[in-house]
């Protein structure tokens, strides 16, 4: 036998499934299914999780590894059958860096919200008795990340789940089933939407990020933490695409910055030096008033299909279409009068919206009231779709652990 077979020990041979859902990519694992030392949270979880995707990458390239070098295919799913009444799985949520040794849990993963109904059919995690031969199983899904409740709303078709069909969604090349996704109690906490208690804010920021120091921010803790500022007040039309944002890293920089301070405003950090470690969250998103643009595909948006614009960064980039979780941050954040949100989409109370984003066009839904002086929202709605890209085992080195 060779020294080298002596050194290193034959790779880990894991069950996994690599899932699209909504307009993100996923490595989704039952967490019965891990190795014994991963099944808890902490240093050994972290470094499998990093392993499979291929980070930290100094390429930011993922080459050996499942991750698509971006925010929206560097992503984990760890699921199980769910011990709380009415709950089917629990689902949780794992970000992983591309250039660092990080795996941010502070937060949750909208567009693969949509995935989990689905894998949890169809890998034994809801009771059979709740799953039609024929129609739509509804599953009760446990974000343990944000410790809220999701309800996804699975086809099923001669007792399997039905992942084809006609439904559309804009940053998603191919028609799938739709999968309508309910984000029951969205906001943070107990009730409070605004961390501040205010629908607008004024933002301190440093005088290289905007003259004066000061921006107009809506900071909003509904679905995700989200940051939202005018797309004019820092010089932008809202209609921009990738290419515009993220190929200028003085732009990237200033973005950073904002979310820095807005984290710190929004009582999620204690001190600036501490977002670097959570990068997940909070969102920083740009709105406007409708406009005519080319989405990234070509196709053409025209102003009198949508109510706003909003362009959203997430890991430190422009997202190439809309994070699911921000959605519902805009849907909540449109729904209640005053917000910079609700001033790009023409003020009012709409219990629902149509934003452009880089790639086309999404709908959400949500109803906000007032209730003992604070905003409500009951629960935030959109449909997304998901389908099962590659099924089997994930393979990394004996000695990630």
């Amino acid at each position: 036998m060779s020294q080298a077979a002596q050194t290193h020990g034959a790779q880990l041979r894991i069950p996994a499934t690599y899932l699209r859902g909504g307009t993100s990519k996923g490595v989704f694992f039952r967490l019965d299914d891990l190795p014994e030392a991963a099944r808890v949270p902490g240093e050994a979880r972290d470094r499998l999780l990093l392993r499979v995707i291929g980070s930290p990458d100094p390429y930011g390239k993922q080459i050996d590894g499942m991750g698509g070098a971006t925010s929206s295919t560097s992503k984990t799913v760890i699921l199980s059958q769910s011990e709380r009444p009415d709950h089917d799985v629990d689902y949780l949520f794992g970000q992983v860096a591309i250039d660092k040794a990080f795996v941010d849990w502070s937060g949750n993963c909208g567009n693969l919200s949509a995935a989990v109904g689905p894998f949890a059919v169809a890998n034994g995690l809801v009771d059979p008795a709740r799953i039609p031969d024929n129609g739509v199983a509804e599953v009760r899904i446990w974000q343990a990340n944000i410790g809220k409740t999701i309800v996804c709303r699975v086809p099923i078709t001669n007792g399997r789940v039905q992942e084809s069909g006609d439904f559309e969604l804009d940053g998603v090349t191919f028609p799938a089933a739709e999968v309508p996704v309910a984000f029951k109690d969205p906001a943070d906490g107990e009730g409070a939407i605004f961390p501040t208690g205010n629908p607008v804010d004024d933002l301190e920021v440093p005088i290289e990020v905007v003259e004066g120091g000061v921006l107009k921010a809506t900071l909003i803790n509904a679905g995700i933490p989200t940051i939202f500022i005018n797309a004019a007040d820092i010089g932008y039309a809202g209609t921009e695409l990738q290419e515009a944002i993220n190929g200028d890293p003085a732009a990237l920089a200033r973005f950073e910055t904002i979310r820095a301070h807005g984290a710190v405003k929004m009582g999620l950090i204690a001190d600036l030096s501490e977002a670097a470690n959570r990068q997940h969250t909070p969102k920083v998103a740009f709105v406007a008033p409708p406009a005519d643009y080319l989405a990234s595909s070509g196709k053409a948006v025209k102003a009198e299909e949508i109510d706003l614009l909003v362009r959203a960064l997430s890991m430190g980039k422009l997202h190439h279409a809309m994070m699911g979780t921000a959605a519902v941050a805009i849907a909540a954040a449109a729904a209640i009068e005053g917000t910079l949100v609700n001033r790009a989409a023409g003020g009012g109370q709409p219990n629902a919206v149509t934003f452009g984003h880089p790639s086309g066009t999404l709908r959400v839904g949500a109803e906000a009231s007032l209730e003992d002086g604070r905003w409500v929202i009951d629960q935030a709605v959109m449909s997304r779709s998901a389908r099962v890209l590659m099924e089997g085992w994930v393979r990394v080195p004996a000695d990630t652990l």
